[in-house]
């Protein structure tokens, strides 16, 4: 008989609007400096450009307001935990869309503040039950915006690679958000109680079947930092190497978590 799931984690609603809203605000700020020069440069998303990549930031919030304008199904069929693996399948289309948008939208600070002020407007009256109408499933609004932070932080982190000293920076409820959210789909993919993760200061996670610890040190451990975590999850970091440059520890005979990650491709 498979474990049971585990009581899923909650998020304070209005801590997780204000991250939305402020890792975007980073996004922006740091976007409006960019030359045309550093908007044609490489990314490592692929052929996507800095500019292609900036306009799909836009698209992840803004699919906020668009499925708030969408009728609103009967109830929620998506859990959060399971949100990041419900992704792959509309990799094309986003693809796609993204292409269009950035060829569309010379003018990218227009279309931030545009993005912005529909999403402001959206939210002001919208309870965080209202169930969305999301192409990855139906899901409540404050599940979805969780999922926000998620693609905010690691688009941000996407950027900051692509463009040398842009640095922008990660609001810490958006980051810790988006490594809590991925750490409990480790355990929801994985489950189990003898590998412990630890993600410090944000997350800890028991996953993996074996031999189950109750007290002490577990059988095996993996710890990180989690700007590390996040990009092993999403394949921009492969285990091998985080192994090999010390970014990441293990031990155990357990320990080795490559056959469960990337969790989103």
């Amino acid at each position: 008989m498979p474990p049971a799931r585990k009581r899923a984690r909650r998020y304070d609603p209005v801590k997780i609007r204000t991250a939305v809203f402020t890792q975007f605000g980073h996004v922006r700020e740091a976007v409006r400096t960019l030359t045309a020069e550093q908007l044609a440069l490489p990314t490592r998303l692929g052929d996507w450009t800095v500019r292609e990549l900036a306009a799909h930031v836009t698209m992840a919030v803004e699919t906020v307001s668009r499925n708030l304008e969408r009728a609103e199904p009967a109830k929620p069929e998506l859990a959060l935990v399971d949100w990041p693996f419900a992704t792959a399948a509309r990799a094309g289309d986003i693809a796609d869309g993204t292409r269009d948008l950035a060829a569309a939208t010379p003018d990218l600070d227009a279309l931030y503040a545009h993005t912005e002020e529909r999403l402001r407007q959206k939210l002001a009256d919208a309870p965080g039950e209202r169930v969305l109408a999301a192409r990855t499933g139906a899901i409540t609004l404050a599940d979805y915006l969780v999922t926000r932070t998620v693609e905010l932080v690691v688009h941000t982190d996407d950027l900051n690679a692509a463009v040398p000293g842009l640095d922008i920076p990660c609001d810490r409820q958006a980051l810790a958000a988006c490594t809590r959210l991925l750490a409990d789909a480790l355990a929801a993919k994985a489950p189990g109680g003898s590998t412990e993760v630890r993600i410090p200061p944000y997350a800890v996670v028991q996953c993996v079947a074996g031999p189950r610890h109750t007290r002490g040190t577990p059988p095996s451990v993996v710890e990180t930092d989690p700007l590390t975590w996040i990009r092993l999850a999403t394949g921009r970091l492969a285990w091998a190497q985080a192994l090999q440059d010390a970014r990441v520890s293990a031990g155990g005979e357990r320990a080795d978590l490559s056959a469960h990650l990337p969790l989103m491709a």
